[in-house]
């Protein structure tokens, strides 16, 4: 499988090529082309309650598809609903967590599913859950707007807005907490931080969909009688 991605960082998009006999997997709607030697199968991969748990708790579709090679250069291509980046996740063996949204495709041999934020994330305007992404393969991640690397050493700590973040490694701890006091949270703009602490590999992204929302609403036009 070979990734290409281009059209970056604004409108980015993955061009994927396929083997024969090759697959990838990829989130409802997220298919934007293909070539015609490829095949889709709809599936919840892993179950109806994977699937739930990816939909209700996760923030993904309750549904994947799943893109095989029936030929030689085969492609599909991907692009996310949101104006923003695409990057790859090379996974060995390990683990990276995502925020809702942030999932596009994978390699077969990558599995997705929910996992539980506990306490850590009970003020985070991002809900009590995240995607859980293992294994081994290639995982494609998309962004609102550009997305930035952040390498962690041991120790070494950074703080985020809940909106901008989009993954971070699995050795990476985490703990959502107010900017300041509740006034500041409140009124001041910013709301709530994840403090990050490597080592380990952070992505974020340059804007945040609900800051966007927030500007937006009120510019929305109202049915008045």
């Amino acid at each position: 499988m070979i990734v290409n991605i281009s059209n970056s960082p604004a409108f980015a998009m993955a061009r994927v090529q396929l083997g024969q006999g090759e697959t990838i997997k990829g989130e409802a709607g997220a298919m934007m082309a293909m070539s015609h030697n490829v095949a889709i199968e709809t599936g919840t991969h892993g179950g109806i309650l994977k699937g739930l748990r990816r939909s209700v708790l996760g923030g993904e579709s309750f549904f994947m598809n799943t893109f095989t090679a029936n030929g030689p250069s085969a492609e599909v291509v991907f692009a996310p609903a949101l104006p923003g980046d695409i990057v790859t996740w090379e996974l060995a063996n390990r683990s990276v967590y995502l925020q809702s949204g942030s999932y596009l495709a994978s390699s077969a041999g990558v599995d997705v599913d929910s996992k539980w934020g506990g306490a850590k994330t009970f003020f985070s305007r991002e809900g009590l859950f995240m995607l859980r992404c293992s294994g081994t393969g290639t995982l494609l991640v998309s962004s609102y707007g550009a997305i930035v690397p952040v390498d962690l050493g041991p120790g070494d700590s950074y703080v985020v807005d809940t909106g901008h973040m989009v993954g971070w490694d699995e050795g990476v701890k985490y703990e959502v907490r107010k900017v300041g006091s509740w006034k500041s949270t409140l009124f001041g703009g910013e709301g709530v931080v994840v403090h990050l602490t490597g080592p380990g590999r952070v992505y974020i992204q340059t804007r945040s969909p609900e800051s966007f929302i927030g500007w937006l609403t009120p510019r929305l036009p109202t049915n008045r009688a």
